[in-house]
């Protein structure tokens, strides 16, 4: 599990500078800077999102966790599918991408 992304998330959900669920992510993907996807997103509403953020420009992680995984990772007591970073630096974005990458390889 990336140290990056935890602390991101947390200090992200901290600050309210996310849009956590799906139906919000998905009414929010022009506002986003990043977008996590957790395994448990449903295949229509992960093309969906996946689509809009094509569209964008918008980077996707991929978070191979379940939602329960994800919610304890911002350091909350409930399930959470996705979530879209409304205010991020672009160097916060390419550590992050960087990160995962290194990561996903060593798997």
């Amino acid at each position: 599990m990336s140290k990056i992304l935890e602390k991101i998330l947390k200090d992200s959900v901290k600050e309210d500078q996310v849009t956590m669920g799906a139906k919000q992510v998905l009414n929010s993907v022009k506002n986003s800077k990043l977008i996590i996807l957790s395994k448990s997103l449903k295949k229509e509403t992960l093309a969906k999102i996946e689509a809009d953020a094509k569209k964008e420009k918008i980077p996707l992680v991929n978070f191979q966790g379940t939602s329960v995984a994800l919610g304890r990772l911002c350091g909350l007591q409930f399930r959470i599918s996705t979530i879209s970073f409304t205010s991020m630096t672009d160097a916060n974005i390419k550590s992050l991408l960087k990160d995962m990458e290194t990561e996903a390889k060593n798997e």
